[in-house]
C-alpha cells in the first residue's frame, strides 16, 4: 500500500503553492512561472492521490461499522465494502505510476533524426517510409512536425533527415523510437521476388535551451564552405554552408538548407546543443541502467530494437517481445501509438519492479 503520508504532503504542497500564486503581486516572473509549473504538475498527481485516500478512509469507515454496528446498518456495511475494494488495484497502480520518478525531459520537444543504413537505395527508401510515419504520428498528436535539414537520396526516400518536433509529450513518447530499425520486403525493382533486409536509424533526442546546456565559444570550431548537391553539383554561389565542431566530445553537425549562413549556424547549432546534450544524457542512463537488464526507455541506439516484415505483415518489438500483425497501420502512423503505450507500459512496469526490490 502506498504510504499515506506522502500522500498528503503532495496535496499540502499544492495547497502552499496555491496560495503563494494568489499573492503573485509579490512575486517576480520567474517565481510565477517557476510555482506555475511545479502547481501544473502536481495537479493531476493530487487528484488522483484525493480519490486514493477518500477510497482508504471509505473502507475503514465501513469496515468500523461492520465490526461495531449490527442489523441493518452492518449489512449495508458488509455489501459496500467489497465494491469498493475492487476499485483499489486500479486507483492504487494509477497513483504508483504517477508517482515513479520523472524523466526530467518528458517535457521537452524533440529532434527526430532518420538515417538510412545497410541496404542502398532501399534503406533509403525505408527511411522515407518511417519520415512519413512519424509525420503522420505528430499529425494525429497534434504536434508540429517541421524539417531542420534533410540529404535526399536519388531513388527517392532519404540518407538523413532531421526534424524539430514540437507539442505536448513529444520526448515522453518519441524517446522510445531511438535504435535500429530492421526491414524485410520485396523492392519494387527485384524481378526475382526476393525478400531484401536493409536497415534505419532513429534518433530522438531531447531539444534544448541555453538554459539547460551551455556550450563554450572556445569548445566550438566553425567551418564555413560552399553549399552542394548531389554529386557535387552547386546549389549555392556563396560560402553558407557551415560545420560545427564540439572539440571536447567530436561531436560534428553540418548544414546548408538555408541561402543564409547565418540561417544555417542556428539550425547547425540547435542541433549541436542537443546531441551534446544527448550524449551526456546516455552516458547518464548508462551508469543508472547498469543493473537492468531491459532498457526500453534508455534511447540506446547501439542495437535492433524492431522489425518490419512485410511479407508477413507483422510488426516486432525486440525490447519487449511484442508481435502485431498490423503493419500497414502501424507504419501509416495509425497504429504507432499502440506501440508506444505498450513501450512505455513495459517501462513503467520494470520501473516499479525494480523500486520494490
Amino acid at each position: 500500500m502506498i504510504p499515506q503520508e506522502r500522500l498528503q504532503q503532495l496535496i499540502t504542497r499544492h495547497e502552499e503553492l496555491e496560495h503563494m500564486m494568489s499573492r503573485s503581486a509579490a512575486l517576480s516572473s520567474d517565481e510565477i512561472v517557476a510555482l506555475s509549473k511545479e502547481y501544473a504538475d502536481l495537479t493531476p498527481i493530487v487528484k488522483v492521490a484525493s480519490d486514493y485516500l477518500s477510497l482508504i478512509r471509505e473502507m475503514q469507515e465501513l469496515a468500523e461499522m461492520i465490526t461495531d454496528s449490527d442489523g441493518e446498518m452492518k449489512e449495508l456495511a458488509e455489501m459496500e465494502l467489497p465494491e469498493l475494494k475492487k476499485k483499489l488495484p486500479a486507483l492504487e497502480r494509477e497513483m504508483e505510476i504517477m508517482l515513479l520518478p520523472k524523466d526530467v525531459d518528458d517535457d521537452k520537444n524533440a529532434l527526430l533524426e532518420i538515417r538510412a543504413g545497410t541496404g542502398g537505395d532501399e534503406a533509403a527508401l525505408f527511411a522515407g517510409d518511417l519520415f512519413r510515419m512519424y509525420q503522420r504520428f505528430a499529425l494525429l498528436e497534434g504536434w508540429k512536425f517541421n524539417v531542420v535539414s534533410a540529404s535526399s537520396s536519388d531513388v527517392g526516400g532519404f540518407k538523413e533527415v532531421i526534424v524539430s518536433v514540437s507539442g505536448k509529450g513529444v520526448f515522453a513518447k518519441l524517446k522510445y523510437e531511438s535504435g535500429g530499425h530492421r526491414v524485410q520486403r520485396i523492392p519494387e525493382t527485384e524481378t526475382g521476388g526476393r525478400i531484401h533486409t536493409s536497415a534505419a536509424t532513429v534518433a530522438v533526442m531531447p531539444e534544448v535551451e541555453e538554459v539547460d546546456i551551455k556550450l563554450d565559444d572556445k569548445d566550438i570550431r566553425i567551418d564555413i564552405f560552399r553549399a552542394s548537391g548531389p554529386g557535387g553539383q552547386s546549389v549555392n554561389t556563396t560560402d553558407s554552408a557551415v560545420r560545427l565542431t564540439h572539440l571536447p566530445t567530436g561531436i560534428t553537425v553540418q548544414q546548408q538548407d538555408e541561402k543564409s549562413q547565418l540561417k544555417n549556424r542556428q539550425k547547425a547549432m540547435k542541433v549541436l546543443m542537443a546531441r551534446v546534450y544527448d550524449a551526456e544524457r546516455a552516458r547518464r542512463d548508462a551508469i543508472r541502467s547498469a543493473d537492468r537488464k531491459e532498457q526500453v526507455g534508455s534511447g540506446d541506439r547501439s542495437g535492433r530494437i524492431r522489425t518490419y516484415n512485410f511479407p508477413q505483415g507483422r510488426l516486432t518489438d525486440h525490447r519487449i517481445n511484442l508481435t502485431l500483425y498490423k503493419l500497414d497501420q502501424i507504419v501509416a502512423g495509425d497504429a504507432l501509438g499502440e506501440v508506444i503505450t505498450a513501450l512505455i507500459t513495459e517501462d513503467q512496469a520494470a520501473q516499479m519492479a525494480e523500486m520494490n526490490r
